[in-house]
């Protein structure tokens, strides 16, 4: 794919984030286009952003677990960056509409805060491990400008791993000690339990999936760097967000996160 194609999607990507509206998927229009592809219209989207006075304050691992491959009908993971307009604190009341989330879901992950860069190839679980200074409880809400969230792994890259907001709990935990991949989560809307998971959802261990994404970005050389948050992928199923909702979770040994909505 040429660069003016290149930079053409990711303009309307980027205008459909701003307009809070969805387009045909772009693997659809161009069925030659590839995850390169995909990844290179994502940076080119990023640069826009950046543009605009946004900040990269992390990376982000997406379609990690089964339950969410099998939703989506995505068999490979995804990647894409985190920017500073996309946290929001933890307890905080989201609007729908001031965000510019357009068809919103919520996933219950682990984020993991560096201490040390990375920079693949060959970054390990225990690489990973060693670099990570606390890990923590978060809501990823991931949102989707490709209309009903009918997306190839192509396009869901383009469109930055379909990267919403996101809130990371506030009790950070070493990760001395822990066995990340038995840790589990439960999830609460509105009072009531809707889904459970455990860390090996993600490729058996989170760390796995830290690791593939250090490895993945080096093949573009993209490091990690010290001070930047990495969302490991959902533990269990997007979850369907509608104005009113209010989000709680809880992860052995790391605390909870909560999140609610208006319109």
């Amino acid at each position: 794919m040429n660069h003016a194609l290149t930079d053409e999607l990711a303009r309307e990507l980027y205008a459909a984030l701003q307009g809070a509206r969805t387009l045909p998927p772009l693997k659809g229009r161009h069925p030659a286009l590839t995850v390169d592809d995909a990844y290179r219209i994502s940076l080119a989207m990023l640069r826009l952003r950046e543009a605009d006075g946004e900040r990269v304050v992390g990376k982000k691992i997406g379609v990690t677990s089964k339950p969410v491959q099998e939703m989506l009908g995505v068999h490979q993971p995804d990647f894409g960056f985190l920017t500073d307009r996309m946290h929001v604190d933890n307890g905080s009341t989201v609007s729908l509409s001031a965000a510019r989330l357009i068809q919103p879901r919520a996933e219950g992950e682990i984020a993991f805060m560096l201490k040390a860069d990375l920079q693949g190839p060959g970054v390990t679980r225990e690489d990973v491990l060693a670099a990570t200074e606390w890990v923590a409880p978060c809501f990823e809400i991931v949102d989707s400008r490709i209309a009903n969230w009918q997306i190839a792994i192509e396009d869901t890259v383009a469109d930055n791993a379909s990267c919403g907001v996101f809130v990371i709990g506030d009790t950070h935990t070493p990760v001395a000690g822990l066995d990340l991949a038995m840790l589990r989560m439960d999830i609460e809307k509105n009072g009531e339990h809707v889904a459970s998971g455990y860390g090996s959802a993600v490729q058996g261990h989170p760390a796995e999936a830290v690791a593939w994404l250090a490895n993945t970005l080096g093949g573009f050389g993209i490091p990690f760097k010290a001070g930047e948050l990495i969302l490991s992928g959902s533990l269990a199923p997007l979850l369907p967000i509608r104005a009113g909702d209010r989000y709680t979770m809880q992860i052995d040994g790391l605390g909870g996160a909560s999140i609610a909505f208006t319109e």
